[in-house]
């Protein structure tokens, strides 16, 4: 049931059509993972607390430093040197009182992966490398969590939502290119559009509202201020969710 302050808080989504107190109490139940908490974490992490998403349990091990403060709008020039989820996760509750936020300070590894989403409805890979987006797809696959991918380069993004047993999955995506972890550039616009982007698919599965942007790669060029897509099919022969059946 929602009460009265989240009857007023969430008025305007409520009105939604489609979406009404049904849908609201449906994000209320919900409990997502945001996988990183840096320039994509930062707007979906934000915008999935405004919406009313019951539980929300952030995962990062870094620190933050100066150079994160063009895009991670989640921290401020106070925040430098501070764990960066206990930072988000107090901006975060500030934000939203009625929203539980949880605050994992580790590394995603395969050891610690199936652990870390267990119990958890969907994941928000905002990630900024492949080796752990790999791990996160697969974990989603097995697990059957939904997976919603996003990635930013410059001033150019994409994104992709994942059902397993249905869709193509990252692996069908780029099949196992290894890209070496180094610094890129990125322009803070890039990750607010991709991580809205991101929050919106969320709360269109979990109401239950709209068309989700499965086996459909969006690539958002801000150069050229242009939107795009690649329709992806499922690899019968993927690693990854090959064995699981769906479109083909």
């Amino acid at each position: 049931m929602l009460t009265p302050s989240e009857l007023e808080r969430y008025d305007r989504q409520i009105m939604i059509k489609g979406f009404g107190k049904k849908g609201q109490e449906k994000l209320k139940q919900a409990k997502v993972i945001i996988a990183g908490s840096g320039g994509l974490g930062s707007p979906s992490s934000i915008y999935l607390a405004a919406a009313g998403v019951g539980m929300i349990r952030i995962i990062d091990h870094g620190s933050v430093e100066l150079s994160n403060l063009n895009r991670q709008v989640l921290y401020w020039d106070e925040d430098i040197g501070r764990r960066k989820v206990t930072s988000a996760a107090e901006k975060l509750r500030r934000l939203n009182p009625e929203v539980e936020i949880e605050a994992i300070e580790e590394t995603i590894t395969e050891a610690n992966v199936s652990q870390l989403v267990a119990g958890f409805d969907l994941i928000v890979d905002a990630m900024d490398n492949l080796p752990t987006r790999y791990l996160l797809n697969k974990v989603a696959l097995e697990r059957d969590i939904p997976f919603f991918h996003g990635a930013v380069y410059g001033f150019e993004g994409r994104a992709m939502t994942i059902i397993p047993g249905k869709t193509a999955c990252l692996e069908c995506v780029y099949h196992g290119i290894a890209i070496p972890e180094e610094k890129f550039p990125v322009i803070g616009v890039a990750p607010a559009v991709i991580g809205c982007i991101q929050a919106a698919e969320v709360i269109k599965y979990i109401v239950g509202i709209g068309e989700l942007l499965t086996d459909r790669l969006l690539i958002y060029d801000g150069l050229n201020l242009m939107f795009s897509e690649f329709r992806v099919r499922k690899d019968p022969d993927c690693a990854q969710c090959g064995h699981l059946g769906g479109k083909k």
